[in-house]
């Protein structure tokens, strides 16, 4: 009977502790006077409103490129204050028939709405399905990319197109698909 007790005793303990661990949460990624993401994080006395400001997303990019399209990005390099907030933003601004052409983003996830022209626009599952996600969107549209994930947008339209993505991550990175040429 005592070893019963014991065992129940120790699987008691046992459940509660992993019970314990399985409820603990990460700390807040909030940090003062630390250098965190790359980036020294500022004493709170010593912020000020430039910390937490950007201007000019008004503003058209220069779409005179080879893809016809501009992107201007407001992350903690622009606005300190984003450091380990885990958010970013940027204007997209697509001549007729631009593209931002394929690429990924591998520390963020993309919502993207559209506020002026037509944008086709598609994501590819990853492996092994390898499906495209495409849908044509139109002023007031959202649509989603998933953080790693393969994505473009086109403007389908005779008429300039402007969108702005949010993302979640404070410098979410770019790696562009490279162009792929068959030879005859």
């Amino acid at each position: 009977m005592k070893g019963i007790h014991s065992i129940f005793l120790a699987c008691f303990l046992v459940t509660t502790f992993a019970c314990f661990l399985a409820s603990a949460f990460d700390p807040s990624p909030l940090q003062d006077f630390l250098f965190v993401n790359g980036k020294f994080c500022k004493d709170p006395k010593l912020a000020v409103a430039d910390d937490f400001f950007f201007s000019g997303l008004n503003k058209p990019g220069n779409t005179n490129n080879q893809v016809g399209s501009n992107v201007t990005t407001v992350n903690v390099d622009q606005i300190p204050g984003l450091n380990t907030l885990g958010i970013s933003l940027v204007r997209i601004d697509y001549e007729p028939y631009g593209e931002n052409p394929p690429h990924t983003h591998p520390r963020g996830t993309e919502i993207l709405v559209v506020v002026q022209g037509t944008l086709y626009v598609g994501f590819v599952t990853s492996n092994p399905e390898n499906h495209l996600i495409k849908k044509l969107l139109y002023p007031g549209d959202v649509f989603v990319f998933p953080v790693g994930l393969i994505h473009f947008q086109y403007n389908v339209g005779n008429t300039p197109a402007v969108a702005f993505v949010g993302l979640s991550s404070q410098k979410a990175g770019v790696i562009v698909t490279p162009e792929i040429r068959l030879i005859d």
